[in-house]
């Protein structure tokens, strides 16, 4: 475990998986990376309005304050996509070797109408998936 890349939306289950990352990164001696995707729905209004770029800086700044206050620096990154793929894509393109994310704990029929972003990331990235609940 060299490279980690948290995905970080400020919720419950987020800081479980900050705090997990903090934990194996002064373990291993790895280096952090943190992703706050803003979703992009195609064929809808390209940002959901409740879910727009300012609030996704603020939880990337909160995710290097919590980091440093544990000795850790941090990448940061905010792309725009599909959530899922693009925590997918950049933990390829940036050799991340392990991807820690939360899960919302959807129920079966939000799972089944919203899809679950941790479910896909770790059936589909190529790095190892560490779903912090």
């Amino acid at each position: 475990m060299n490279r980690i890349l948290l995905a970080y939306d400020g919720g419950e289950p987020a800081r479980r998986a900050l705090d997990l990352t903090v934990e194996l990164a002064q373990k291993f001696g790895a280096s952090v990376g943190v992703i706050s995707v803003v979703p992009v729905h195609p064929g809808r209004v390209p940002v959901d309005p409740w879910d727009d770029r300012g609030v996704h800086a603020e939880e990337l700044v909160e995710a290097r304050r919590l980091l440093r206050d544990h000795g850790i620096e941090a990448e940061l990154m905010e792309p725009g996509g599909d959530v899922a793929k693009t925590i997918e894509r950049v933990a390829d393109e940036k050799g991340y070797d392990t991807i820690v994310m939360g899960t919302r704990g959807l129920g079966m029929v939000s799972r089944a109408l919203q899809g679950s972003v941790s479910e896909h990331v770790a059936a589909n990235a190529h790095a190892t998936v560490i779903v912090a609940r």
